[in-house]
């Protein structure tokens, strides 16, 4: 990066949005400070048209780029290489909401959107955008769409790839691709957006995006029950789904652990049942006809205590205290950190093996490192499983998390001989770019590297994401 070529990368955009040093080192770095990463400018452009410059210029100059939206991520995608050779660029400024239209069932969104600010315009309009993460105070549409995000909604309305109409998308030689249709059937061809969502802006930055809204919810019915096991857990995934069939929205396993993190670190919560209990689970049905629901929840549960599944539960009474029972599940992620290293693993298996998986991934860790502290957490009704090891109460946290990669061997071998995956929701970014060998097949990885190739022929575009070679 020369200083005239610099210049001319800042002339793109206004002055206070170039940024260096202090100003640009909050987004060099990703959320857990695995990552660190030195950039030699950051670019966060207004409009379309101003990163189609930037992308011209540096496709023009061989200068690498990386895009970044909320920085949210949690496996380093966003991150720039420590040599300081590349460009970040951040859509987090792209931050229009450009329509809602209600009757149509849509919103076009930029991709700096917060996904807050997303679900807040749907409400406003009287529908929802039922996209559901921790972080949606801060991730970005944009984000979301890059790693194809989930949450705790998918086991009713899917992953952010399922609520995605269109795309507008700008490529690595600055070409901007107008994809923002409204259609819900169009066969005529190969569907394109597909290729940017979950490409973790490899192949092109996604600007905006028309996202499928939802009626809103004119009833919820939410409550937390206390469990003996994973195998019980599954039971009352199958006796709740039997019985609210599509008006189950919410299915979230957690363990006894994790709920005591939560309360020594979290203010303000508290345990709703009167003793503990190894699992927990967190059903919400919600629908956007009136009545009935709360009978529905209660024929649940009445099933599960008849079946010795159930071993205590709370039935929230207010939307407050429904708001409390799901802070208790959002804190989960953010009350590890509390408690030292905790070594990672964002998984899925099939629903059948969900059980299993987690009795004998824990049994593995066990026997790999016999004080560590499995906190298995997560989406159970899509078997998306966050099996999280928090490192030995007193351990050394660098000594600890050093041993990251053979605690991985330890767990994915297990995923492996369920059929599983090894990046569930959050993707594959840096952190596991190497594991896809042992997971894809020479003739997946093959087609991966003819699409990258195809978008990105000369290997600028958020280089050694996902795949390990950076450029051609």
């Amino acid at each position: 990066m020369t200083p005239e070529l610099e210049a001319r990368f800042r002339a793109l955009v206004a002055d206070r949005d170039a940024l260096d040093g202090d100003a640009a080192a909050p987004k060099l770095v990703e959320p857990r400070g695995l990552y660190r990463g030195k950039a030699a400018l950051a670019l966060t452009p207004r409009t379309v048209e101003q990163v189609s410059a930037i992308l011209a210029l540096a496709y023009d100059n061989d200068v690498a780029v990386v895009p970044q939206g909320g920085n949210t991520g949690l496996v380093g995608g966003q991150t720039p290489s420590p040599d300081g050779a590349q460009i970040l660029l951040s859509t987090a400024k792209l931050d229009r909401i450009r329509e809602v239209d209600a009757g149509g069932a849509l919103m076009v969104a930029e991709a700096g959107v917060t996904l807050q600010r997303a679900q807040e315009a749907a409400a406003e309009a009287g529908r929802l955008f039922p996209l559901s993460l921790g972080s949606e105070g801060s991730c970005t549409i944009g984000g979301n769409i890059a790693t194809n995000a989930g949450g705790t909604a998918v086991l009713a309305y899917g992953n952010m790839r399922d609520l995605v109409l269109g795309v507008e998308a700008v490529l690595p030689d600055g070409r901007i691709w107008n994809g923002l249709r409204r259609l819900r059937k169009d066969n005529t061809g190969y569907d394109l957006k597909h290729l940017f969502i979950g490409s973790e802006g490899t192949l092109g930055v996604v600007t905006a995006a028309v996202l499928k809204l939802y009626p809103a919810p004119r009833e919820t019915a939410t409550a937390l029950a206390g469990l003996a096991s994973p195998q019980a857990a599954v039971e009352l995934f199958r006796i709740a789904r039997a019985h609210a069939g599509p008006t189950l929205t919410g299915c979230e396993l957690m363990p006894r652990i994790g709920l005591d993190f939560t309360f020594r670190h979290m203010a303000g919560t508290r345990d709703p049942l009167e003793g503990p209990h190894p699992w927990y689970i967190l059903l919400e049905l919600s629908s956007p006809l009136e009545g009935g629901l709360a009978e529905t929840l209660e024929t649940i549960l009445g099933e599960a205590f008849e079946a010795g599944v159930v071993e205590d539960a709370a039935i929230a009474a207010s939307g407050e205290q429904a708001q409390a029972f799901w802070r208790i599940r959002h804190g989960l992620s953010e009350v590890q950190g509390h408690e030292g290293g905790s070594i990672k693993h964002d998984v899925s298996v099939p629903l059948s093996s969900v059980a299993e998986f987690v009795t004998e991934a824990t049994a593995a860790v066990a026997d790999h490192a016999p004080d560590a502290r499995v906190v298995a957490f997560g989406h159970i009704g899509d078997g998306n499983i966050h099996f999280n090891v928090s490192q030995p109460v007193g351990a050394d946290k660098a000594a600890y998390l050093a041993g990251w990669d053979a605690m991985n061997r330890v767990v994915h071998a297990v995923v492996a001989r369920y059929g599983g995956s090894v990046a569930a929701e959050h993707g594959v970014g840096r952190l596991k770019r190497g594991l896809l060998a042992e997971v894809k097949s020479d003739v997946e990885l093959d087609l991966m590297r003819a699409v990258k190739r195809a978008l990105d022929p000369k290997g600028l575009l958020n280089p050694g994401a996902i795949l390990s070679e950076t450029r051609p």
